[in-house]
């Protein structure tokens, strides 16, 4: 297989890996549970497509420990209940390692389920590993030393937004429009207690919350934002429910600015063009395809030529350079071993700069861009669903200065 730019980022372990023994011939099975059918399937059969890039990577480099590495997609439905059920179905089928992201409420029913699991089952235990739900109580109020999470919390995203809005004069009125569960609750609550402290003269005239992928019109809920005098939107929605809201802003030409966590989902960006909305949506993430860092812009050449997508997920990269890394340190691949190794871990990132696992609650605390999204300028050769608009970083907020305080209080294993 020919050697791809992909691993000068991701195997950074590789020197430490291919100094352990082999073990003994061996699949490692990681548990991919994220929905893959119905309004969430698109996000998250990107997901999985990306993780099995990921692994056909590894697998080409020989693998871990002489393991060779397999990604299992489970469809959750966007239900906690079925993520359960399939949860339990993984782990019987020989999976240690779970990975989800897409839904809070279900990341937060797997870590519950996951932490009474190795309760009960010594010598059995399982890790789960989050990549994209980013509800502040899972690292908070929850938290579990069998849980990393590689996104950073909804709070981690609305201080940097917040810090970025409170210089943009020309936010005044603000609607905020979000899905009804505890993702969306803990957007809403944090941008009105931030804002309040930044900027306490923005007038926020609306506030609301819908049910998550139920909704196939937004155009009452833009009739109200328009009615309100809105010059801004913050938004957590994500997939269709981002896509169909601004598709409802389009067809009623509101012209706002709009501060999101998911606008680069798919379809956003298609939306965003049709809406003309030129330099006016902004998006806050671990980075954007144009950061100008050579190792991320090779990685992205490189995916979108065998995937025919650009990278959704640098947290991916991120998470797997770390299992990766981990395994290596360990000498194994024990999931008690491997949570030993994760905390306090550092890492060149993905789109540069130094990140590290924090050991009080399993926070992965990295640099964040801001970026807005509209026609490509010199230096920016990457466009997004062919609509030849692409992110372009607008600002980057330092590790030290994304970190907010942490209420976990951890119960460890005494092993």
């Amino acid at each position: 297989m020919t050697s791809l730019p992909a691993k000068t980022i991701l195997w950074a372990a590789a020197a430490i890996i291919a100094a352990v023994p082999a073990l003994a011939e061996d699949t490692l099975k990681i548990a991919y549970v994220d929905p893959l059918s119905g309004s969430g399937g698109s996000i998250g059969a990107l997901g999985l497509r990306t993780f099995q890039y990921l692994t056909e990577q590894l697998n080409a480099d020989g693998g871990l420990l002489g393991m060779k590495v397999e990604i299992v997609g489970y469809d959750d439905k966007f239900s906690a209940e079925e993520a359960l059920v399939k949860v339990q179905k993984a782990i019987d089928g020989g999976a240690r390692f779970i990975t989800e992201g897409n839904g809070s409420a279900v990341a937060e029913a797997i870590e519950d389920f996951v932490s009474a699991h190795n309760a009960h089952n010594p010598g059995k235990e399982v890790l789960y590993l989050n990549y994209a739900a980013v509800d502040p109580v899972l690292t908070n109020e929850k938290c579990s030393y069998w849980h990393f999470r590689w996104d950073a919390s909804s709070d981690i995203k609305m201080e940097a937004l917040t810090n970025f809005m409170k210089t943009r004069h020309r936010v005044k009125k603000l609607y905020l429009i979000n899905q009804d569960y505890s993702f969306g609750q803990a957007v809403r609550r944090a941008a009105r207690q931030m804002l309040a402290a930044k900027r306490p003269d923005i007038e926020i005239v609306g506030d609301e919350l819908h049910p998550p992928f139920k909704i196939t019109n937004f155009a009452p809920s833009i009739a109200r934002i328009k009615a309100s005098g809105a010059d801004t939107v913050i938004t957590g929605n994500w997939g269709q429910d981002f896509a169909l809201l601004l598709k409802a802003a389009a067809d009623s030409g509101l012209q706002a600015d709009w501060y999101s966590y998911y606008a680069n989902s798919p379809g956003g960006p298609t939306a965003i063009k049709q809406a003309g909305l030129a330099d006016r949506v902004f998006v806050i993430a671990e980075g954007v395809a144009n950061v100008r860092y050579a190792p991320a812009q090779a990685f992205e050449h490189a995916f979108r030529a065998r995937m025919g997508a650009s990278l959704s997920y640098p947290r991916v990269v991120n998470e797997m350079q770390m299992l990766a890394k981990a395994i290596g340190q360990a000498q194994s691949v024990d999931p008690v071993k491997i949570a030993a190794a994760l905390e306090d871990m550092k890492v060149t990132v993905y789109d540069g700069g130094e990140g590290f696992m924090r050991a009080e609650d399993h926070q992965f605390l990295q640099p964040l861009y801001i970026a807005d999204f509209g026609p490509l300028g010199w230096g920016q050769p990457f466009d997004e669903e062919n609509t030849g608009w692409g992110w372009k970083a607008v600002g980057r907020i330092e590790t030290p200065d994304t970190m907010v305080a942490t209420r976990c209080n951890m119960h460890r294993p005494s092993y």
